[in-house]
């Protein structure tokens, strides 16, 4: 039987508590929750690695990516209220300041227009690169049908890539030049 390899700094040092209260909100998830969450596991039609209700620090995050440091956080009619509101912004400044960046969506964007939602997070996710490990400069996003517009690795030289993505219909990235990259090549 294979070990299963955890990441541990993908929880940023979540308690046993914390790991708990995840599991129970895994079992009792919103229908909105639900309703993403199909469209997100298995690697969903984006082809990324979402998990849900995944423990970070001392917070539970609706979804997670850990390879873009994606957090999803579907908000119902209670986060309308000015306390609540209050504490979502102290809870976001935290978990912001683990690098992680968070995309807000409301009960009623999941249900009324789930393909919104979708083409929302894939323009978050081509919006950087991630890194893995300070290696630097790592794999291209997965093709997508959203994603069949997107070039990817710009070469530099015959040993260094960098990894961007940009429209074909927007053309090239202003300000950016084989010369403007140092060692870049024409």
């Amino acid at each position: 039987m294979e070990k299963r390899f955890i990441e541990r700094n993908m929880f940023y040092g979540a308690s046993k508590r914390i790991f708990l209260r995840a599991s129970e909100l895994r079992r009792n998830m919103t229908m909105p929750e639900k309703l993403l969450w199909e469209e997100l596991k298995n690697k969903g039609s984006m082809n990324i690695r979402f998990k849900r209700q995944h423990p970070v620090d001392i917070f539970v995050l609706d979804f997670y990516c850990h390879k873009y440091k994606l957090a999803i956080e579907i908000d119902g009619e209670i986060h309308n209220n000015e306390d609540v509101r209050r504490y979502d912004d102290g809870r976001s400044h935290d978990i912001e300041k683990l690098g992680i960046r968070i995309l807000r969506f409301t009960n009623k964007e999941v249900i009324e227009n789930i393909d919104l939602v979708k083409k929302r997070i894939i323009q978050e996710i081509t919006s950087f690169t991630p890194l893995q490990g300070g290696r630097g400069a790592v794999d291209k996003l997965p093709p997508t049908p959203e994603c069949h517009l997107l070039d990817a690795c710009i070469s530099i030289s015959s040993n260094q890539w960098i990894h961007g993505f940009t429209k074909r219909t927007f053309g090239p990235v202003p300000g950016v030049t084989s010369r403007s990259i140092p060692g870049g090549i024409e």
